[in-house]
C-alpha cells in the first residue's frame, strides 16, 4: 500500500511520518519524500488517525481517485444494507452505479483490483455483518432478520452466514449471549 503525503519536503518530515506510523503499530515501512510504502494494507481507522497526526505538522494524506471511488462504493453498500430496512432493496449494481456516477463494469473492476474481492462478495460480507449485529443486539428471529435484509429465505440467510462465518446463525447468537452474560 502506498500513501502520498502532501507537503512532505524534508528529512524531518520523513522522521515525523515514520514516528507517527510507529505509534500506530506500523513498522514495516519505507518512507520517502512525499510517499510512504507499507508492506501491508492498513485499516481506514488507522489512516484517519495518521492523517489527524499529520495535519498537526501541516502534512496530509493525498487521496487518489481510485481510493475515493472505493470509499464511495463502500458508503453506497453501507446505505443499501443499513438504511433500507423493511423496504424492497433496489438492484445493487444499479444503486451503486447511480450513487458513484460510474458504470458498473468500471466500478466492479476497480473495486476488485484495489480490494482483492468482488463487490458482490463484499456486499455478502457486509450483509452478514449486519445479520450479526441484529442477532446480538436485537431479539429478532431469523425469519424477521431474513425479511428485513431481503434474503430470499431463512435457509438462504443461514447458508450465506455459514459460508462467511463457519457458524450457523443460531450457534452464533448462543455464543454471543454466553459472552454477554460472562461480562
Amino acid at each position: 500500500m502506498i500513501l502520498k503525503i502532501k507537503n512532505m519536503a524534508t528529512s524531518r518530515c520523513k522522521t515525523f511520518v515514520k514516528e507517527q506510523l510507529n505509534k500506530l503499530g506500523i513498522y514495516n515501512i519505507t518512507v520517502e519524500l512525499g510517499e510512504v510504502e507499507l508492506n501491508e494494507n492498513i485499516s481506514e481507522e488507522k489512516i484517519q488517525l495518521l492523517n489527524i497526526a499529520l495535519k498537526s505538522a501541516d502534512l496530509e494524506i493525498i487521496e487518489d481517485k481510485r481510493t475515493h471511488l472505493i470509499k464511495e462504493i463502500k458508503a453506497a453498500v453501507y446505505d443499501l444494507i443499513n438504511h433500507f430496512d423493511d423496504l424492497p432493496k433496489p438492484n445493487y449494481s444499479e444503486y451503486i452505479s447511480q450513487k458513484v456516477n460510474f458504470n458498473y463494469t468500471h466500478i466492479s473492476s476497480t473495486f476488485s483490483k484495489e480490494q482483492g474481492i468482488s463487490i458482490e462478495k463484499y456486499i455478502i460480507e457486509q450483509r452478514i455483518e449486519r445479520v450479526k449485529e441484529l442477532l446480538v443486539y436485537t431479539d429478532l428471529g431469523l425469519t424477521d432478520i431474513s425479511f428485513k435484509l431481503n434474503f430470499s429465505s431463512v435457509a438462504h440467510l443461514s447458508n450465506q452466514f455459514k459460508k462467511v462465518t463457519g457458524l450457523t446463525p443460531s450457534f452464533f447468537r448462543e455464543q454471543a449471549a454466553r459472552i454477554k452474560t460472562v461480562n
